[in-house]
């Protein structure tokens, strides 16, 4: 199973440009840059609304591709919207590339010219086409990379969120291996800086912040004509084991699972060495359509019961939350109660999957933060923030 191992995220405004349009984010195992535009704050509003449509994460039992895409088109959506409504925001839009760490693959959606790439053995390897003029030319063989360097249609792009009302979003998936180093960027770093010298510089720095600084800089030094922003992630192999997680029998989550007697009464039996049989086997026929109706009149007061509180249970499980592992053993966050009653029915849901596995973690640490301990939304969220920034104390 691959997990991100180390991460970098930074953003320059660039040299010639007063305000960063660029907007990010990194929630392992979900990454996200977008390269707004339309002027004023337009561009700075288009791709913080992108952004945005991605924060609450995926699932990691949903298709990453389908769900990458239902963001972005959600995203486009929302900023047409706005741009018609609003005359200041009137034509904004933006670039966006959205990378997903599964267990085995990265998923990619992507539109508009920021780009995706991937340094493995040694070898940059390009993910993602630039939806501009000057590509397409390329691709139609009319147009050379060296001649598209100073063409002055350059920063012509063909395909945005947000200009149309409905947009085409390119997903792919990649098998991925362990050590792959994956690299987002805006524009501004891949107008300034070939793609032969990113694999150099990736490659004479290991590590992932002096490689994200140093990349900045090149752009930079080169004009920094646009803003700079630069993503990027290293991924593992994870051997997931049962006695790396939590001790103890547990359900897909990694919760303890309770016995069936602490949630359903059992009748206490009735016992006499005289009369071992049951109470009714000797009883007229009236008193035993007494002993019918009795039973199901106390039937139906234990299930109206039972609604009862598992109306109430419910209501309540919506202000809860708790820290377990999924069936992947990645550091979840679950809303409810972390029981699951007989007959599977779980009094929990999945909120967030984060991107760090249970076994990376010290045993005192696992025992700490997966207890299950019922936490407010906003404490479980800033614990969950927390441990992916690795400042878990």
């Amino acid at each position: 199973m691959l997990r991100v191992a180390e991460q970098y995220v930074g953003t320059d405004t660039g040299r010639q440009r007063r305000a960063n349009e660029d907007s990010m984010l990194a929630r392992p195992p979900l990454f996200v840059v977008a390269d707004g535009m339309g002027g004023a704050q337009a561009g700075e509003v288009a791709s913080r609304l992108a952004v945005e449509s991605f924060q609450h994460g995926l699932d990691d039992t949903m298709d990453a591709e389908g769900s990458l895409a239902a963001y972005a088109r959600a995203a486009n959506v929302s900023i047409h919207e706005l741009s018609q409504a609003n005359a200041e925001h009137a034509g904004m839009g933006t670039t966006l590339t959205a990378v997903y760490v599964g267990a085995e693959e990265v998923a990619i959606a992507h539109v508009g010219d920021s780009r995706a790439y991937c340094l493995r053995s040694g070898e940059l390897l390009r993910l993602t086409d630039d939806h501009s003029l000057v590509d397409e030319l390329i691709r139609q063989g009319k147009l050379t990379p060296e001649e598209a360097l100073e063409h002055p249609q350059r920063s012509v792009i063909t395909r945005a969120l947000g200009p149309e009302p409905e947009v085409e979003i390119d997903t792919c998936s990649y098998r991925a291996r362990a050590g792959d180093v994956y690299l987002l960027c805006s524009d501004g770093l891949t107008t300034m800086v070939p793609d032969q010298r990113l694999a150099e510089i990736l490659l004479a720095h290991p590590r992932l912040r002096d490689a994200g600084e140093a990349l900045i800089g090149a752009a930079n030094e080169a004009g920094g004509r646009d803003n700079i922003t630069v993503v990027l992630l290293r991924v593992e192999e994870v051997q997931i084991t049962a006695s790396s997680l939590v001790e103890g029998p547990a359900t897909l989550t990694g919760i303890p699972a309770l016995p069936v007697d602490d949630f359903v009464a059992q009748p206490s039996p009735v016992t006499s060495p005289r009369r071992p049989r049951h109470p009714s086997a000797d009883a007229p026929p009236r008193a035993q359509r007494r002993g019918r109706l009795h039973r199901a009149g106390t039937a139906a007061i234990v299930l109206g019961l039972l609604a009862f509180l598992g109306v109430g249970s419910y209501l309540a499980s919506q202000s809860v939350y708790f820290i377990g592992t999924n069936g992947r053993g990645l550091v979840t966050l679950f809303n409810g109660f972390p029981y699951e009653l007989p007959g599977g029915v779980k009094l929990y849901s999945k909120h967030f999957v984060s991107g760090v596995s249970a076994s990376s973690l010290s045993v005192g640490r696992r025992r700490t933060l997966l207890d299950h301990s019922l936490r407010s939304e906003a404490n479980a969220t800033d614990l969950m923030h927390s441990l992916e920034l690795g400042q878990l104390e």
